[in-house]
């Protein structure tokens, strides 16, 4: 009987040669394939394909916003911390002499000075009005914006953001010239009032900027009108989220408005009213532009907050900018303080995560 032995043709290969040993090279010439691939991709292909593997997509598009802050941001602050540290005048800006450092010398002079503390007892009693006002009428209008129509609801919340929208330098000036002891119509209106209503002729050229009071209270009027649109629109979109069931239950119960405010909306919108809160707080506490133009100048130091005390330690004669630098993080350091207060105060409550 004779054997044959006859190899299939998907198994024939040359003699000597297995498919085992047949793979490197396909493995090679695989990978030679790839590396050729790879060399006539361009850098934009590379590009893509390292950020798909590395999941680097979302820090390249913040990238650019972060490179912006840090130049606008960033870097002017790291260089305000060094002046803090350095007696920096005008003599020292121009290069004509060098700056020297002088330690904590700055802060220490800033928190000897009495005017510091009058100015920061200004700006607390400053933001514990304002922001609680501007919240109350932001609120309100809020919920009334609510109970309007589509069309009523645009056109309101427009024309409230037209106020917000308005820059500080515009808003400043309009209010001034309405306090103007010199044919203000605020003075001619109050004027023309009756005595019974508190109006009379002693209202005639009144001056609103020659002292604290007067002069807070038109800036009081005028950060509640510029502030309480951007609350309004906020509370809206934070009311249109809530459960209609909730609110159907409440109706149910027999809970008026009052109560389904403080039992079922307020609870649920915290965390909205505390973010609202602090931003406020941030915005008028350290107030500038408003309270120069208001003032007119700064020769009454009784009404400086910390923003004018900042400003007439940077620009009076002699200047310090070392002072200055000072004060400003002096006024960056308290507000991180109210920044974590608020934070602390919402974990512990339940209103974050």
């Amino acid at each position: 009987m004779v054997t044959s032995s006859q190899s299939r043709p998907g198994n024939s290969s040359p003699a000597g040669s297995t498919p085992q040993e047949q793979e490197p090279d396909g493995s090679r010439n695989t990978a030679g394939r790839s590396a050729s691939a790879a060399s006539h991709l361009s850098i934009q292909q590379r590009l893509a394909i390292w950020t798909r593997k590395h999941g680097a997509g979302p820090y390249l598009l913040l990238l650019p916003a972060t490179a912006v802050i840090g130049a606008l941001i960033l870097w002017p602050a790291i260089q305000v911390g060094l002046f803090s540290f350095q007696d920096y005048g005008l003599m020292q800006i121009s290069g004509v002499l060098p700056a020297h450092w002088i330690g904590f010398s700055n802060y220490s002079q800033i928190l000897h000075d009495p005017e510091f503390w009058q100015s920061l007892k200004t700006s607390v009693y400053f933001a514990l009005v304002v922001v609680p006002l501007t919240l109350i009428v932001g609120t309100l209008v809020g919920l009334l914006l609510v109970r309007l129509g589509p069309k009523m609801r645009t056109f309101v919340s427009v024309s409230a953001l037209l106020a917000w929208a308005t820059p500080a330098v515009s808003a400043s000036v309009i209010f001034a010239w309405l306090v103007d002891p010199d044919g203000g119509v605020v003075d001619w209106a109050l004027a023309k009032l009756p005595s019974w209503l508190g109006g009379g002729a002693h209202w005639a050229s009144f001056s609103w900027t020659n002292a604290t009071l007067p002069a807070y209270t038109v800036l009081t009027v005028m950060l509640v009108w510029t502030g309480f649109p951007f609350i309004a629109v906020t509370v809206l979109a934070g009311l249109r989220t809530l459960p209609s069931e909730l609110l159907e239950a409440a109706r149910v119960d027999g809970a008026g408005a009052w109560r389904t405010f403080w039992k079922v909306t307020f609870p649920i919108l915290r965390p909205v009213f505390l973010v609202l809160a602090l931003l406020s707080t941030i915005w008028d506490f350290g107030m500038f532009t408003q309270a120069y133009i208001i003032t007119g100048d700064l020769g009454n130091r009784d009404e400086y907050n910390l923003g004018l005390y900042e400003y007439s330690q940077a620009f009076t004669q002699p200047p310090h900018y070392g002072l200055a630098s000072a004060a400003a993080f002096v006024l960056t350091i308290i507000l991180l303080i109210v920044t974590v207060g608020y934070v602390r105060a919402a974990i512990k409550q339940g209103s974050l995560a």
